[in-house]
């Protein structure tokens, strides 16, 4: 897919894999829908960074877990410019709880998770779907997790809506093909504010130096890395539809990696 004058809608932008994603994709000369659900400032600076490379955008504020708002995120961008080449089903929310802690975790929080990581993102699908649909080529990609393929991560919730995110995404590319192709990436450790808010930094670096000491490839990946597997999806992988490829440098294949349940 030819992404010049494309228009491309990104979930969860305003900082993080979002963000590096959707400069990445105005770099290529694409028009992007920035979204954000609390953090507009963040989002005015992808704004910003985004339109250096003499693209339009657009900075819309949606949570995703609500349909009307899905649906006014791709109303917005059929607006401006009448169509949606691509989708990035990037924004996602966890509760930090210890997989042990059972208690920590209630009905409730599983079902907030799901709303977004993975009802979210069949929302926007269905959102853009007719218009992609219509114009005979689109690309969604879904931001799963390594928690949805190892059962490690934030906590056994957000492992569970991860899981159920690459699942939806083989089921979305028999659905939606041949016009719409589906995919996933499953990033692993991301450095950045967002999981070290969430860890604590003293965790956060423990976790850091671990991946950096024992991965295959001895990296802990930046959100930029993990946007270029995004953008493979979206723009170089024209006859790859309902696959998934996990971006942690390797640390899957390790014991501590196995062993990090």
């Amino acid at each position: 897919m030819d992404l010049q004058d494309g228009v491309a809608i990104v979930t969860g932008s305003s900082s993080g894999v979002g963000a590096a994603c959707a400069r990445q994709l105005a770099e290529e000369g694409c028009h992007v829908v920035i979204n954000y659900a609390h953090n507009e400032e963040g989002a005015r600076a992808t704004q910003s960074a985004c339109e250096e490379y003499g693209v339009e955008t657009i900075v819309k504020k949606a949570d995703i877990a609500d349909d009307d708002q899905c649906r006014a995120l791709a109303k917005a961008a059929l607006d401006k410019w009448g169509r949606i080449d691509a989708l990035i089903n990037n924004a996602g929310t966890t509760k930090f709880n210890a997989h042990s802690n059972l208690e920590g975790l209630n009905k409730q929080d599983f079902l907030d998770i799901y709303a977004v990581n993975t009802v979210g993102a069949y929302q926007m699908t269905r959102a853009v779907a007719e218009s992609m649909q219509t114009s005979g080529q689109g690309s969604v990609v879904n931001v799963s997790s390594i928690a949805g393929v190892m059962g490690v991560g934030s906590s056994i919730a957000y492992a569970a809506s991860k899981g159920a995110l690459i699942t939806m995404t083989l089921s979305l590319a028999r659905a939606l093909g041949p016009e719409i192709r589906v995919n996933c990436v499953c990033p692993g450790f991301i450095q950045g504010d967002w999981l070290e808010q969430g860890m604590g930094s003293d965790a956060y670096q423990v976790a850091k130096s671990n991946v950096e000491a024992t991965s295959p490839l001895r990296v802990a990946s930046t959100p930029d890395m993990i946007a270029e597997g995004i953008l493979y999806f979206v723009c170089g992988a024209d006859v790859v539809t309902g696959e998934t490829i996990i971006m942690d440098g390797g640390m899957h294949l390790t014991q501590a990696g196995l062993h990090k349940r």
